[in-house]
């Protein structure tokens, strides 16, 4: 028997099929903190840090033992996730340069096209040069025009000073401590969304070292404030610092103030995640938690607090929720920052852009095939140093040339002498990276093999191992370069670019 449907109920049929069809695509909410290390979280073994609205999350979550950032600093990292491209790609070769428009291809571009409401709050750092300045709408927001609430770049977290730019361009001050405010205006952003499934990424600065006024910062440990209330939850005198880090009473405050941001953090993911619940939409939504690098605490006896190869900088927590479709469990999955972009738009259905250079992974989380990686690469263009991290090794070497690649070096590090990268560390037998094998003769077949898996890596993105003064002079201006070697390089540069690095340096020879 045929059934023939008015043009009416035609209509309405194909409007609910339409409706079903939103309603069936996930939603992604994607959360991420700046220099927060993988052991930074109860759920990855610290039995000291106070988290336990994380905690209970990744126990309904993916939770990955190997999530490493490619390139360890805040803008490269942002770059890759967004672009799903190498820095020579996307042009984010360090902080504060101006990532190159994604053209359509870039994360927040492909989940708008496909139809997902997107939306940005908190840090940026993408539009290079002066940092105190609004992003203005187009381009250079990569596809997030729905709601786009950033400060671009501050180290600034307290209710006195933290602000953010209004779609007016006008600056308002959050009156609160940052990632609190941060994470209303997210709350607000779920609440506002209709049908259409939505994409939001939450991006807080803290546990990043930031710049207290009361007292004002005289070292290090004066560069971790959080919440009063935060830090009550710890003891300085009952601190353990990490295996490979002096125990001094200055260290333990860098510690507590480091973990009572975590905690905070904590706090906002759990009043986000009530949110999620309140709203009926927890099954339907992919929530990824993560940071963009670590932080190094002083490890090694480590001035700075990333930008290296060692465990603390470059591996990070990634817990992944999606009831409907990944059941809870542990992996040992190796996935680097490259990987996430295309594998998230695989868990999401959607089509992954050639453009993207990692992997997309979502069917080797959905049925656990956690060997199908044997490596992730790392590189620090604006260092000169390359690697790779396996489940068991941490490889990096110096790409840098004899007596060149000072001006970076010189200006950062404030030292005439190179920065030595080379190291090979096995994580398995020596847990907190204290024996550098690195040119051991024991070693020399494991070195080896790492080395070329390193090498192949940089095939595969076009790198030969440019010095990074040579990028630069192939893809800055005459009078960013000047600036540089003026020392208000940091200060005054426009951060934008000539083009695509690679694209620059293949036309120049390089």
């Amino acid at each position: 028997m045929s059934v023939t449907l008015s043009r009416r109920e035609l209509g309405t049929a194909l409007a609910a099929g339409s409706a079903n069809a939103k309603q069936s695509r996930p939603n992604l909410v994607f959360v991420f903190s700046d220099q927060q290390s993988y052991d930074m979280l109860g759920s990855s073994g610290n039995r000291q840090i106070i988290t336990p609205q994380l905690d209970a999350f990744a126990r309904e979550s993916v939770r990955f033992r190997h999530c490493v950032a490619n390139s360890p600093l805040c803008t490269p990292y942002r770059g890759v996730l967004l672009s799903g491209q190498h820095p020579l790609r996307n042009g984010a070769l360090e902080n504060d340069i101006q990532m190159l428009p994604g053209q359509g291809k870039y994360f927040g571009e492909v989940l708008r096209k496909a139809g997902y409401q997107t939306g940005y709050i908190g840090k940026w750092h993408l539009y290079g040069g002066n940092r105190v300045r609004p992003i203005p709408a187009g381009e250079y927001r990569y596809g997030f025009d729905g709601t786009f609430l950033s400060n671009n770049c501050t180290v600034v977290f307290d209710e006195n000073r933290a602000y953010y730019w209004d779609e007016k361009g006008q600056r308002q001050r959050y009156g609160d401590w940052e990632p609190y405010a941060q994470t209303r205006q997210a709350e607000e952003f779920i609440d506002r969304q209709g049908e259409d499934p939505f994409a939001l990424f939450l991006s807080w600065h803290p546990p990043h070292n930031w710049a207290p006024v009361n007292p004002p910062a005289k070292g290090p440990e004066d560069q971790y404030g959080a919440p009063e209330d935060m830090l009550r939850l710890y003891d300085p005198e009952a601190i353990r610092v990490r295996g490979n880090c002096e125990n001094t009473a200055s260290h333990r405050r860098v510690y507590r103030g480091h973990m009572a941001m975590c905690s905070s953090l904590d706090q906002a993911f759990g009043q986000l995640m009530k949110k999620l619940a309140a709203k009926g939409l927890a099954d339907n939504t992919i929530v990824v938690f993560t940071s963009d690098h670590g932080d190094t605490l002083l490890s090694h006896g480590f001035k700075h607090n990333k930008m290296r190869p060692e465990a603390e900088s470059i591996r990070v927590p990634l817990l992944v929720r999606f009831p409907r479709a990944l059941r809870p469990r542990t992996s040992d999955l190796l996935v680097g920052t490259l990987d996430l972009m295309p594998t998230l738009l695989g868990l999401m259905g959607l089509t992954v852009p050639g453009t993207c250079e990692g992997q997309n992974l979502a069917e080797a989380i959905r049925t656990g095939a956690d060997n199908t990686v044997e490596s992730v690469p790392l590189f620090l263009l604006n260092l000169d140093w390359r690697g790779v991290y396996t489940r068991r090794h941490t490889y990096a070497f110096d790409t840098s040339r004899p007596g060149g690649d000072a001006l970076y070096r010189n200006a950062y590090f404030q030292t005439p002498e190179h920065v030595r990268w080379n190291c090979l560390y096995d994580r398995q037998r020596d847990q907190w990276e204290l024996r550098n094998m690195y040119g051991e003769s024991e070693a020399a077949r494991t070195q080896q093999r790492l080395h070329e898996q390193s090498l192949a890596w940089m095939k595969k993105f076009g790198d030969s191992g440019f010095s990074y003064d040579s990028v630069l002079q192939a893809a800055m201006s005459p009078q960013d370069l000047a600036l540089r070697k003026s020392g208000k390089y940091f200060q005054q540069r426009s951060g934008i670019l000539l083009g695509q690095p690679a694209a620059l340096l293949a036309a120049g020879g390089g």
